[in-house]
């Protein structure tokens, strides 16, 4: 037997097992590095948060990726670079997180990597029925498997369109394992450059989980920010406070297609951008309006987008309680607008889950892969329009 299945066969009969789950979002702002243990698997999933990192991107990087990040014309051989560059990095990124905790690499099991998408292409964004549901995640794992010297598994949304999804969003595996109670109608609300989030339906309900995009979270505000300010978010919201959000942009703003669609439903950067908002301006007569003004109206917007996902889905319920991760929980003005919206939800962070909420995704990624390795298809039967099945691509070191 290769001794590279012969020890992945041994880590699938652990009692516990370290994995480190990885995420970079379509914020760009860095890779989220989470080490987990964990035992059990389905609902006998059992996750601890052992040590945590965002370890930032530098500018240089970020520039690179931007070159392809959700663009339809680009070089080709840039983008065949950066999926060996990519994973190089997040090895190195990898190896330096744990230098910086103190941790051998030979107390580590595995690697879940998420990648860093560059396009989402499903039918229902892109109209075109001749090709299938897509997306494209880059940030090769046989590169980070090499570099760390761990197995690593990868590429975890392409099996989710295979098997008849939309790639996106696939937190609802996770969250319906970990955090499902028998008491709440929880929303697990993630704020990261788009919106989404997952329903978990109370114990005795006859609804069924599910998870959905809603709409933009921080990616038209940070890329906004990036284009006039050249930086990389609206920290604190600054900017966003010192305006007033315009009615009629706002208006135009919210007549999307997609935001009409009934739930489940997965979006991204390729719709909701500055190009979208240029229409916006032009359709409703605000090219000539501040910038803070049009950085008001884009919290606004996705803090809109968001309370009427949530009202929409939870009308009539009793007991709900949301619960916030993601790069958007540190706007203090988005979050002051979703809980303006909400009045009578009790609305909190991620922690008071237990689980620190910026660690959310990469901890999500940990839980899948060890679902790939000692979990079964059934443990996520019952989640509303995804595709039962285990994720992932495995990669060894040597």
């Amino acid at each position: 037997m290769n001794t590279q299945v012969e020890k992945l066969y041994r880590i699938a009969q652990k009692e516990e097992r370290y994995i480190i789950g990885l995420m970079s979002g379509t914020s760009l702002d860095g890779l989220d590095v989470a080490l987990c243990k964990l035992s059990g698997s389905g609902k006998e999933t059992k996750l601890e948060l052992v040590a945590f990192d965002t370890l930032v991107y530098q500018a240089a990087f970020r520039t690179y990726i931007r070159l392809v990040f959700s663009k339809r014309d680009i070089d080709l051989q840039i983008l065949c670079g950066l999926n060996a560059y990519i994973g190089h990095v997040h090895g190195q990124l990898i190896n330096d997180a744990l230098a910086k905790w103190g941790v051998s690499a030979d107390h580590v099991d595995l690697i879940a990597s998420h990648g860093q998408t560059v396009y989402h292409a499903p039918q229902s964004l892109t109209h075109d029925h001749e090709l299938p549901n897509s997306t494209l995640q880059i940030g090769d794992g046989d590169h980070i498997a090499h570099h760390t010297g761990l197995i690593t598994i990868s590429d975890f949304r392409q099996k989710h369109i295979a098997a008849g999804g939309e790639g996106a969003p696939l937190a609802a595996y996770g969250d319906y394992l970990l955090f499902s109670d028998q008491l709440e109608n929880r929303i697990l609300l993630n704020i990261g450059g788009i919106s989404n989030f997952t329903f978990l339906p109370n114990g005795s309900s006859a609804l069924q989980a599910y998870a959905t995009d809603l709409g933009p979270g921080n990616t038209m505000m940070n890329q906004y920010m990036k284009q006039h300010y050249n930086q990389e978010m609206d920290s604190d919201a600054a900017i966003a406070q010192t305006g007033k959000p315009h009615p009629r942009l706002l208006a135009a703003l919210e007549e999307s297609e997609f935001l009409n669609l009934g739930f489940p439903k997965t979006t991204g950067p390729e719709l909701f951008n500055l190009a979208y908002l240029t229409q916006k301006q032009q359709q409703s007569g605000t090219e000539d309006l501040s910038k803070a003004d049009i950085m008001a109206t884009l919290c606004h917007f996705s803090a809109q987008t968001i309370v009427k996902g949530i009202r929409r889905q939870t009308q009539g319920m009793d007991n709900v309680a949301v619960y916030i991760s993601g790069g958007g929980l540190h706007n203090p003005l988005l979050i002051k607008l979703i809980k303006q919206g909400l009045p009578h939800y009790k609305i909190t962070s991620f922690d008071a889950l237990g689980l620190n909420p910026d660690a959310k995704e990469a901890c999500l990624f940990a839980v899948l892969a060890n679902e790939t390795l000692v979990g079964q298809p059934d443990n996520v039967s019952t989640i509303k329009n995804s595709p039962a099945i285990c994720m992932g691509k495995i990669s060894f070191p040597y």
